[in-house]
């Protein structure tokens, strides 16, 4: 028997427990059963569960769930990403606390702490993913850093450099100067800051003339090799091609002339220093200028500068370069400027364009390819308009700085002999061979980390080898992710993917929107807004959570006040909502918008939901306990029985096409409409009277519709709230007779009856009155100042055809009004005043102060006159005849003249008082 309340807590880790156990989340390979997969999009081995998680995961299981219901042979593939650099900075700073570093240990007894570290913590998100819920297969988790994974990656690298896209190069890159190391673009955020643009006087060579130019970053000028005008700006174009002194360096540099040039932003002059900023990187190539790169790998001045600058650490000779211009009258002005620096996302560090010595990988022939098969529709992407931001960035490709100066990774397999020659292989002893020498020593460097999560949607499922898991589950039916990273992982997966198997590697990719808190902020560790979902799954006390969140803030001086202030929306902290409730919360906020706002009082409403299920199940058990003879046998269905089935198929239409389109906050929105407006506050009431009937197949019909009902909305909630489902399905089904299946988990997803296909409309339209009926006689009683607990007669004047159908509704609308009586006539006895419906009219046959009437009839008149007013407005409007479609006039006349016999009933009730 179902306990009195619903408790998450005591039915999530036991029904988990269960479906794991008994292998329900492995793939069936039932044979002639469709393949379903979803990669898990590997979250990283450092990570901990985040509310842009939950969201995704949550979407993910349920698209896995009900593909499993419906008999597809499933797969969930999860893993986790070696995440190079977070990794790399997670283990520095533990072995900082205990007062190492990984430079007194070296490459190898660091990667052993790091193995330890992954063994020892590396697990946490996955195992917060099984509290929501993830039905993964487990049995095939896979790290990117495993053996055979990265045996793949090795294999990919030495076929693209055999092939010709790999290279060795010099180029600009993302440096951060404290880990120093490439950074990927990816890892830079641009956090706007209040800084000052210096205006810099360069003094021509050969006149008295002089240029002045406007920098964020003076440091820079040691590295100048030009200064560009706009070739169109007419102050300027009499000194293009001249030369000028460079300040402080004495170095002449050329006047050049470029169109990247913004002839109206600041002075029209812009300093030019391709070794140290992108745009002057692209400016010099196009004009063949000179590289001088004036930073040490760890950012401070190197040799190519003024001996009295060399050494200073960037910032310091910042400082001095200011001064030094200042004392030689060269700087003209200094004025406040709002930025974008770009910060390393992993610890704040400002980064630096750095040239540096990388493997890069080119794209453009991979570009095509990843254009053509989503061009021709082998690929489509959830909601459309996101092909075109993975077009764009495909249209202007660059090549792809494959290479990281770290110690965790795939190390790069090349191997380099005493010349300094190279050899690409994929161990050691092919590299022995090639070289014709064993004097070998391998790159330092690895691969950047979005390299092998390239190869996810292939190397997983055992690709070199012709796995049976590859030939079922590749391509993926689709991609679970963010617009954040379509060019970083969505492009790159469907280009390696298509090159080493010529399959793409998803049918289709649904992008999800951002998950802002309920002021409509990015979530940030910084802002100390972030909400961590298991919080909202067991609940926490308002002095915990401000603790974590203070503890969590990134920014050393934040304190409990900070927190505290940050978190006044919640001063009482987090109820425990359970994973059911955050799920379905998660899935109505999954809208097709680029951006969602999370508000926590739609779990408090998901809560209820789950609650309002629970006390209906128990309901339904407690209710039929004295019709259990009656259950599994057959009678005619009567109207209620007949009218809530039919609405259940159509809630079975209506759930597979959200899945088939990814709107999830429909597919939410359709089974909480269903279940708690429909079965809940309607059926059920509706169900008690025909229980009480003397018919028993009235009683009949009615016991095992209302189990045929409940099953199946329980079938149609598991993906989306798996656990409490599941209990209250363990409970249900056995009755229905549901014995050939052990858990929910494996059931049949309903199907659409096709005998309520086309049900008759007679019976939603009779249903419908009936609902009229009861609200309006709940109105007329608060009107008239009559408690429910009053049973009063009711007198209902009837017309056409409605007085059979009224006469039929009678026991139901006597039982849901709260009445004493229910009397069907033509016409009604006396002049008591009534409320108005179309063809039937209500009388509550009671004595009442005639002025309270008075009241409550002329604002009916004047709701009904202003409604009538504004049609009117509308049907007087020449251009709305000509224009609007037939139809709609149509419905505009006939609502007139409705409004118009309603104002006059409610006049003649006047006349009558």
């Amino acid at each position: 028997m179902l306990a009195t309340t619903y408790s998450p807590n005591e039915i999530e880790q036991k029904w988990y427990s269960n479906w794991e156990e008994n292998g329900y989340f492995k793939p069936s390979f039932a044979p002639n059963a469709p393949s379903y997969c979803i990669n898990l999009p590997p979250p990283n081995v450092t990570g901990t569960l985040h509310m842009g998680h939950g969201f995704q995961h949550t979407l993910m299981d349920a698209l896995i769930r009900y593909h499993r219901m419906r008999g597809y042979n499933t797969l969930w593939q999860p893993g986790t990403d070696h995440a190079g650099i977070s990794t790399q900075i997670v283990v520095e700073r533990n072995l900082e606390a205990q007062g190492l570093n990984r430079k007194e240990l070296g490459r190898e007894q660091f990667i052993d702490k790091v193995w330890q570290w992954k063994e020892r913590s590396g697990g946490t998100i996955t195992q917060q993913m099984r509290r929501l819920g993830a039905s993964c297969d487990w049995s095939r988790e896979r790290f990117t850093m495993d053996k055979v994974l990265s045996e793949a990656v090795t294999r990919v690298f030495v076929t693209l450099y055999n092939e010709g896209y790999i290279y060795r190069g010099q180029r600009l890159v993302n440096w951060d100067v404290r880990r120093q190391t490439a950074v990927s673009d990816l890892e830079v955020k641009s956090v706007e800051e209040n800084g000052s643009i210096w205006h810099i006087r360069y003094p021509l060579s050969d006149s008295d003339e002089s240029l002045v130019i406007a920098t964020t970053r003076p440091e820079t000028l040691l590295g100048d090799v030009a200064v560009a005008v706009n070739p169109l700006d007419a102050r300027y174009q009499h000194l293009i091609g001249r030369e000028l002194v460079l300040p402080l360096v004495k170095r002449k540099i050329p006047i050049i002339a470029d169109e990247y040039v913004e002839a109206d932003f600041a002075t029209g002059c812009v300093k030019i220093t391709p070794a140290h900023d992108f745009n002057d990187y692209e400016i010099g190539k196009r004009h063949n200028l000179e590289l001088i790169n004036i930073f040490t790998l760890d950012g401070h001045i190197n040799e190519n500068a003024p001996s009295k600058y060399q050494k200073l650490e960037r910032f310091a000779a910042r400082t001095a370069i200011i001064a030094d211009l200042e004392v030689a009258g060269l700087l003209v002005a200094v004025k406040p400027h709002k930025l974008m620096v770009p910060l390393g996302e992993k610890d704040d560090v400002i980064l630096e364009p750095m040239l540096t010595k990388q493997w890069f990988c080119n794209m453009d022939e991979f570009a095509k390819t990843a254009l053509q098969l989503v061009e021709s529709g082998q690929i489509k992407f959830v909601p459309e308009n996101w092909q075109v931001i993975y077009n764009q960035w495909l249209e202007n490709i660059q090549d792809w700085c494959i290479s990281r100066q770290l110690w965790w990774g795939h190390r790069i397999p090349a191997y380099y002999d005493e010349a300094g020659n190279h050899y690409i292989a994929e161990n050691l002893a092919a590299a022995v061979s090639l070289a014709g020498t064993d004097k070998l020593t391998q790159d330092e460097d690895v691969l950047d980390t979005w390299f092998s999560s390239a190869l996810w949607c292939f190397s997983p499922l055992g690709w070199p080898q012709n796995t049976q898991e590859l030939s079922t589950f590749l391509p993926s039916n689709v991609l679970v992710t963010g617009f954040d990273i379509i060019f970083f992982w969505v492009a790159r997966m469907v280009m390696f993917t298509h090159k080493f198997t010529h399959q793409v590697p998803f049918k289709e990719v649904f992008i999800t929107g951002l998950i802002l808190d309920a002021h409509g902020q990015k979530m940030s560790k910084s802002k100390g807004n972030v909400i961590d979902p298991l919080d909202l799954v067991d609940g926490i006390s308002v002095d915990d959570l401000v603790a974590k969140r203070t503890a969590n803030l990134l920014n050393p001086k934040a304190t409990e006040t900070i927190a505290k202030a940050t978190y006044k929306d919640y001063p009482n902290g987090f109820a425990a909502f359970g994973a059911d409730a955050v799920r379905f919360a998660f899935a109505a906020l999954s809208t097709h918008s680029r951006e969602i706002r999370f508000d926590v009082k739609r779990i408090e409403g998901s809560r209820n939901f789950c609650n309002k299920i629970w006390n209906a199940s128990r309901f339904v058990l407690m209710n039929i306990e004295h019709h259990r003879q009656l259950i599994g046998q057959e009678a005619p269905l009567g109207l209620i029985d007949k009218w809530i089935l039919g609405l259940l198929n159509k809630l079975i239409q209506d759930t597979d096409y959200a899945y088939q389109t990814y709107r999830f906050d429909l597919l939410a929105q359709k089974i909480y409409e269903f279940s708690w407006n429909e079965y809940c506050d309607w059926y059920l009431e509706l169900a008690k009277v025909n229980l009480a009937s003397d018919d028993v197949l009235v009683r009949t019909a009615t016991v095992n519709t209302l189990l045929t009902v409940l099953e199946t909305i329980l079938r149609i909630m598991h993906p989306l709230m798996p656990f409490i489902s599941e209990e209250l399905w363990q409970e249900i089904a056995p009755l229905c007779n549901k014995k050939n299946r052990q858990a929910l988990i494996i059931a049949e997803y309903p199907k659409p009856d096709q005998h309520f296909v086309s049900q008759d409309k007679n019976i939603n339209a009779n249903i419908e009155l009936l609902k009229q009926l009861c609200s309006t006689i709940r109105n007329l009683r608060a009107e008239m100042n009559v408690p429910l607990s009053n049973k009063v007669p009711l007198e209902v004047e009837a017309r056409n055809d409605h007085f059979y159908l009224v006469n039929d509704l009678a026991k139901y609308i006597k039982s849901l009004a709260r009445l004493s009586e229910v009397r069907v006539v033509d016409s009604f006895s006396s002049n008591t005043p009534i409320a108005v419906l179309e063809n039937v009219r209500l009388r509550l046959d009671v004595v009442v102060d005639n002025s309270i009437q008075r009241e409550r009839i002329e604002k009916e008149i004047d709701k009904a006159t202003k409604e009538l007013d504004k049609v009117k407005l509308k049907l007087d409007n020449p251009a709305y005849i000509e224009r609007a479609p037939k139809h709609l006039v149509d419905r505009d006349t006939a609502l007139v003249n409705e409004l118009s016999a309603k104002i006059a009933e409610y006049r003649l009730q006047l006349n009558m008082l």
